[in-house]
């Protein structure tokens, strides 16, 4: 009866990270789904200045078509990433099974390595994805300054000159201006 008790908490051990990936694919799976809604924004905007004098818009049309070419590969990233906690947790899944199987074949110590293995390999999906979420939350956050900066160019065109003094030495964040 104990060795059972220990075979059913080995196995449900990996649920935890189970339990894990699933909080990653759901995270990252809103961050797609607010990457293309902005892909679908941004091309609607794109359209209506088009229609509109090209000399008139050609600076915000640019600016535009930075922040597609970056969606896109936040699209890609993301997509790669639930890859691979979709993969981990699969493997998380093998792994359980894998504790189930071991535990009622014949013992040997070259089947007690296989959990261990898959275990590992789900382990190495899952940092795998982690990191390329801290690539995409970069590219983000290089999309956001952008935006930032060419919304506070245009805004001190229109504002009053003395409002824009007061205001010109604030930094809202640490890097280099071009």
């Amino acid at each position: 009866m104990s060795s059972a008790v220990a075979v059913l908490t080995a196995m449900i051990t990996p649920a935890v990270l189970i339990s894990a990936c699933g909080s990653m694919i759901l995270s990252t799976s809103s961050r797609l789904g607010r990457v293309v809604d902005r892909v679908r924004t941004l091309s609607d905007k794109l359209d209506e200045l088009a229609e509109r004098d090209a000399a008139e818009t050609k600076e915000r049309q640019g600016i535009i078509f930075a922040q597609l070419d970056k969606l896109t590969s936040r699209a890609r990233i993301l997509q790669r990433s639930m890859v691979a906690f979709y993969l981990a947790t699969g493997m998380f899944v093998a792994t359980s099974v894998a504790i189930g199987i071991v535990a009622v074949i014949p013992s040997s110590p070259h089947y007690n390595l296989v959990p261990v293995m898959v275990g590992l390999l789900g382990a190495c999906f899952l940092f795998y994805g982690s990191m390329l979420l801290i690539f995409e939350a970069r590219l983000a956050l290089s999309t956001i300054h952008a935006e930032m900066d060419f919304i506070w160019q245009q805004s001190t065109r229109v504002a009053p000159a003395d409002l824009v003094e007061t205001h010109k030495p604030h930094f809202v964040h640490f890097r280099s201006h071009k």
